[in-house]
């Protein structure tokens, strides 16, 4: 026997209210899944307070202790303006743990914070946590080290071929044009070292002709520690064959000085090393480094995080700013340009116990 619908007035009204709570609670469930896929608040920007996150390569070097304290004084500049910034700082340990800094991007965009501030430790691994932070409406600030893609708002850096350059004209100097160099690189994937080593040595090729380079295919990797057994494998090799040297980073640096101190040839080769480390100041003074090439990290975290600012304020912003860049040796160490550089007020700004 076939029911018949009953279309009285009264049961009428009751489905009417059934279909309105069902699409109701559809519409919540559909409001709480758009959330937990990371949608923002929909607020105008200038009317609440900002979450910025800012991702380095590492932790445990001067170098990102200074990108923090930059980062520090736009939060705080921007708050005297009357914009309120939430910074949220994390990076992987090493400089070499790419998975590491790719699960903390996409931690952050499933936070759903307004933007990122990105030191990609790979310039083609960190791409796609990028382009879907944007598919997801958070834009990237790129700093320090480029990355192989333009979804991202704009790259904040020194303009690191252009330091390489500098190194070489820096080393034909001190050979007076003439002798034997080695290039000891950093680690694959690193944009911003990469740009230094090409610098280096297309200038080499081009200016200094008479500068031979014998060795320029060893990388000291993300630390210290590797950086040293790595320099001590060249110096073994060549030994007193070898008039000078470049290398492209902090540790990578601290690691060449300390295999050419334990080998009795502080001072005797060239050395020219890449950003600021104190142990370079002091070997610079002593005659066993004849030089770094600085960049300006506290200035360069300040401007990466005040550009996504104006971007999420909707204002326009450069797509390439440079951060300049300078050789520091015994005669300029002193001065007022250069020691500035050297001693940005990290006290003031970084949190106790950095």
């Amino acid at each position: 026997m076939t029911s018949v619908p009953d279309r009285s007035p009264g049961n009428h009204r009751r489905l009417l209210g059934a279909c309105l709570s069902t699409g109701l609670a559809l519409l919540v469930l559909g409001v709480g899944a758009s959330a937990c896929r990371g949608s923002r608040p929909s607020a105008d920007p200038a009317d609440r307070t900002l979450r910025i996150a800012f991702v380095p390569k590492g932790t445990n070097m001067t170098f990102w202790l200074t990108i923090h304290a930059g980062a520090i004084k736009a939060q705080r500049d921007l708050a005297e303006r009357g914009i309120s910034v939430e910074l949220l700082w994390k990076g992987p340990l090493r400089e070499d743990d790419r998975e590491q800094q790719i699960q903390v991007v996409e931690s952050f965009t499933s936070q759903a914070v307004d933007g990122i501030v990105l030191a990609p430790l790979d310039a083609k691994a960190l791409v796609r946590p990028v382009e879907e932070a944007k598919r997801l409406g958070i834009p990237t600030v790129i700093v320090d080290s480029g990355l192989d893609s333009g979804d991202i708002v704009s790259f904040v850096a020194t303009d690191n071929y252009r330091g390489g350059q500098m190194a070489a004209d820096e080393m034909g100097r001190l050979l007076d044009g003439r002798g034997r160099v080695v290039l000891l690189r950093y680690m694959e994937g690193s944009a911003s070292t990469t740009a230094r080593e090409e610098g280096f040595v297309s200038r080499l090729e081009e200016a200094w002709p008479d500068l031979q380079l014998i060795s320029a295919d060893q990388h000291a990797g993300a630390t210290r520690d590797t950086a040293k057994r790595a320099a001590e494998n060249i110096l073994n090799r060549f030994g007193d064959e070898i008039d000078g040297v470049f290398v492209v980073n902090e540790s990578s640096t601290t690691g060449m000085l300390l295999a050419l101190q334990d080998s009795n040839l502080a001072g005797k080769v060239k050395l020219l090393g890449f950003d600021s480390n104190p142990a370079f100041i002091d070997a610079v003074r002593a005659g066993e480094m004849h030089g770094f090439v600085l960049q300006n990290p506290f200035g360069m975290a300040t401007l990466a995080v005040e550009t996504m600012v104006d971007h999420l304020l909707g204002k326009e912003v450069p797509p390439r700013v440079d951060t300049g860049v300078v050789v520091v040796t015994a005669q300029n160490i002193d001065s007022p340009s250069v020691q500035e550089l050297l001693h940005p007020p990290l006290d003031v700004y970084l949190p106790s116990g950095e």
